[in-house]
């Protein structure tokens, strides 16, 4: 018992082999005195997590986190934590991402100070644009201000390293290891925020890791927090919201990524509304693919459907939904709009458009409220009829266009000198062979991202995970190591482009070390694509998005020891026989798919939308500030 409540190496392995042995860290404190333990800032963060169901570390051990790897090996080798070391810390921050968003295991990314920090903290990007909860913790700059230290940004200022991390999301610098309580209880409400949660960063300076608490309250620690939902309160708006519905003939629901926990109450609530809905690329499945009320997704780089529903409604029901630019056509995706609805838990988020009916709370309770308050004889959903059916007609269309363009299976190419598989065609075979086997997409930014959103037929949330909040190239290819992490893997596939790819190919090595089970499609039409085909909308041109350099990626993949690499031909038969020999295999597999990039309008799927970029700005703005709402 003596050893449990002293610091060094000796009280470090008693506390975590006590930890194991009880079965859990609240069995712990439940058998022990917990109150007054003498440990070190590095320990009391361990201990703190653990109370946060936070066991799973990914790591970059520097100079900046030696004494916290420390620690994390003790208890690791105890069996109360786990440390998977990775080669990258943008490729470690994506993985980490994905295993918090596709499995609900919250993790801590761990990395030292300098470039690795800046590296991991641009990674972190995709988890702030995604609403994903997860701990960054990174080495910093020693308190005595004793001189410069290596790594550190070279100026004469204090926190600057917190200075960045405060930019991008919440943060907290451990300059006082007594602060651990705080900096966590801070912690805990921004990573399992239930609206909005994100990244949180705890900054470790050098000579406080090791530094001792002679008084630490394990007891004291915040646990994961849990509070009672909230429903909107305020019955008169709900009965405003339901006159406002049943009196408009043209309702258009935008389903956003909030919407995801909600997809049952929303297709009831569509149905009763007599609305059309459009999804954004990171709610895809809220509505099955064949409802007839599912326009698709909508945006600058929507649907034929989606678009239509956009641009023709009355009455805007936003759910859970930041209006970003590309899915609201910057402000001007609904030019006969009058009033808006918005169902959201983030009270800014409601007040994005003008003359709103503001419903602030947990969506899901709030649809409840209005499926409750909706007359019970359905005569008011005939003045919708002639709107659904105009909708469901572009839906029709929008599938009929997909089709066609899909059945064009290749395209002659001028950079392969042959004919290359149309990206449309190639990755509409891999999703159905996903479908088929019950694989996780996750695709990756660029051309084969827009393509994708364009292409997917999910009937449920969780079947994509697709990275459109930040569009950070090689999130994909990362994302299907969190295969290897979870407790209850799921297979996965990525969908990248040769551009994304290669920003993190090290993910390879890591998938491989980490016993990830996935596949990795490569759709390589050696460019730029999805700037090339801006460039030219714009300009009638493409500049500098393309290279003259030819990968062999296959040989690439298989330098890695247990990487299985398939070549894939120029047909539709090659494609799928290399999809199962690569599902076959007990490991990682990448599938090199060379597809056509160019001007042929049937090598993809199309814009429908407006976008404030480039020269469509002074149109886009001209319309957006004569807009009302």
């Amino acid at each position: 018992m003596q050893l449990l409540n002293k610091p060094g190496i000796e009280g470090i392995e008693s506390r975590a082999k006590a930890i194991a042995k009880a079965g859990g860290i609240e069995q712990f404190i439940a058998a022990h005195d917990v109150q007054k333990l003498q440990v070190c800032l590095s320990e009391a963060l361990v201990l703190g997590l653990l109370r946060q169901g936070v066991s799973k570390y990914l790591a970059i051990f520097g100079h900046g986190s030696t004494h916290l790897g420390e620690i994390l090996r003790v208890y690791t080798e105890a069996g109360v934590t786990k440390v998977f070391n990775f080669r990258n810390e943008v490729e470690m921050a994506h993985a980490g991402t994905a295993l918090s968003w596709v499995y609900q295991e919250v993790c801590a990314v761990v990395t030292s100070i300098g470039p690795g920090a800046l590296q991991a903290m641009s990674g972190s990007l995709a988890a702030a644009s995604n609403g994903v909860g997860i701990y960054h913790i990174y080495g910093d700059e020693t308190t005595y201000g004793e001189g410069y230290n290596m790594q550190q940004i070279p100026k004469q200022d204090q926190n600057l390293y917190g200075q960045l991390t405060a930019i991008m999301g919440k943060s907290y610098v451990l300059h006082t290891p007594e602060a651990i309580r705080h900096a966590l209880r801070l912690g805990s409400q921004t990573v399992f925020n239930p609206v909005k949660a994100g990244p949180f960063y705890l900054l470790m300076p050098i000579n406080t890791q090791p530094e001792v608490i002679n008084s630490f309250n394990l007891h004291a620690m915040p646990q994961r927090p849990g509070a009672s939902k909230q429903a909107a309160g305020e019955q008169q708006f709900i009965i405003d919201a339901v006159k406002a519905i049943c009196e408009s003939k043209k309702v258009v629901i935008k389903a956003g990524g909030g919407c995801r926990s909600f997809f049952n109450e929303l297709r009831s609530f569509a149905k009763l509304a007599g609305a059309a809905v459009v999804v954004s690329p990171g709610s895809t499945g809220v509505l099955a693919n064949d409802d007839p009320l599912n326009m698709h997704v909508g945006g600058s780089k929507g649907s034929i459907s989606g678009n239509y529903a956009m641009q023709n409604a009355e009455l805007l029901i936003v759910i859970g939904s930041r209006a970003v630019c590309q899915s609201d056509c910057s402000g001007v995706g609904y030019p006969q709009v009058k009033k808006v609805i918005n169902i959201n838990g983030d009270f800014a988020d409601v007040g994005h458009y003008n003359n709103t009916i503001g419903l602030c709370g947990d969506i899901g309770i709030i649809l409840g409220q209005l499926i409750a308050a909706f007359p019970k004889s359905d005569d008011y959903l005939s003045n919708k009829k002639a709107w659904l059916a105009d909708c469901l007609h572009k839906k029709n269309e929008w599938r009929s266009f997909l089709s066609r363009t899909q059945d064009v299976k290749v395209i002659a190419d001028a950079v392969w000198g042959r004919a290359a598989l149309t990206q449309p065609a190639a990755i509409k075979a891999v999703c159905d062979f996903a479908k088929q086997h019950h694989a996780i997409k996750f695709f990756d930014a660029g051309d084969v991202q827009a393509n994708g959103f364009q292409t997917i037929e999910d009937d449920v949330p969780g079947e994509t995970y697709t990275e459109s909040g930040a569009s950070y190239m090689g999130f994909a290819t990362c994302a299907v190591i969190s295969n290897g992490l979870a407790d209850k893997p799921k297979y996965g596939i990525a969908f990248t482009g040769d551009g994304s790819f290669m920003m993190n190919p090290q993910a390879l090595i890591s998938a491989v070390q980490h016993h990830a089970k996935g596949m990795i499609v490569i759709f390589d039409n050696r460019r730029m694509a999805a700037i090339s085909s801006l460039q030219h909308a714009q300009y009638g041109k493409d500049f500098r998005t393309n290279d003259s350099v030819a990968v062999d990626y296959v040989k690439m993949a298989t330098s890695v020891s247990g990487v299985k690499a398939f070549a894939v031909g120029d047909s539709l038969n090659s494609l799928q026989g290399a999809l199962k020999s690569a599902y076959a295999y007990d490991g990682l597999s990448v599938l090199h798919v060379p597809v056509y990039a160019g001007t042929d309008e049937r090598g993809g799927l199309g814009a429908y939308g407006s976008w404030n970029v480039g020269n469509w700005c002074e149109s886009v703005q001209d319309t957006y500030l004569s807009r009302n709402i």
